[in-house]
């Protein structure tokens, strides 16, 4: 394990898969009968971000309180609440990253009173999804593996301890996926929450149980 500060000051959580126990994607997918395109464009050599603005059009024509339902209906993962509200009583600051909507992760952020969330910008136009995603990597910049994704994580974290006048190694990342390595490799503890070996093998702490976060703080 890399060399951290016990003194941790900020806890960032991937969502999908990681605070809640599904991938809204397919969810989604399911829910508004697109699951077999769906699978068809994740199995596409095309670069991530273009994966995700290909998505965001199965969804043009949906309600923003359509969507907001179907996802409320998703559960959070085990110990959820207890782990946010222990990072609380430390005085950590929380935050969540992820490839999906910003609607989203600002219903999630406001329903465990996070203190910040970043995402992409699914657009609505008078309330219906136009279909048209905005991502938040505008610049369109490798996250360290040579691919590009909607969103870069490592970059989230580098400007989340700008804010808050930390440095990473005072920073615990928890996600499941390959575009959370970044930010896991990039923290003090990168922490790998029921996932694959490839991320594990990039990640400090290897877990199926989130409470280990409280280890380390």
């Amino acid at each position: 394990m890399k060399e951290h500060n016990s003194d941790i000051k900020l806890v960032i959580f991937d969502m999908d898969g990681t605070l809640i126990s599904q991938k809204s994607i397919f969810v989604f997918a399911k829910k508004f009968g697109y699951y077999n395109e769906l699978k068809n464009i994740l199995k596409t050599d095309i670069l991530p971000y273009q994966k995700n603005k290909q998505i965001a059009h199965f969804l043009k024509g949906r309600t923003c309180e359509e969507l907001l339902e179907t996802f409320q209906s998703i559960l959070l993962s085990d110990n959820v609440h207890t782990i946010i509200s222990e990072l609380h009583n430390n005085n950590i600051a929380t935050a969540v990253v992820t490839a999906s909507y910003q609607f989203l992760a600002d219903n999630i952020k406001h329903h465990l009173n996070l203190d910040y969330a970043a995402a992409n910008n699914l657009i609505f136009n008078q309330n219906i999804v136009t279909g048209q995603l905005i991502i938040h990597n505008s610049k369109k910049v490798s996250c360290g593996d040579g691919l590009i994704y909607s969103i870069c994580k490592g970059h989230v974290l580098d400007n989340l301890c700008q804010k808050l006048h930390i440095t990473p190694n005072q920073v615990i990342a928890v996600g499941d996926g390959l575009i959370d390595i970044s930010m896991l490799k990039k923290a003090g503890i990168g922490i790998a929450y029921n996932a694959p070996y490839q991320v594990q093998k990039n990640a400090d702490v290897i877990t199926d149980d989130m409470r280990i976060i409280l280890e380390y703080i």
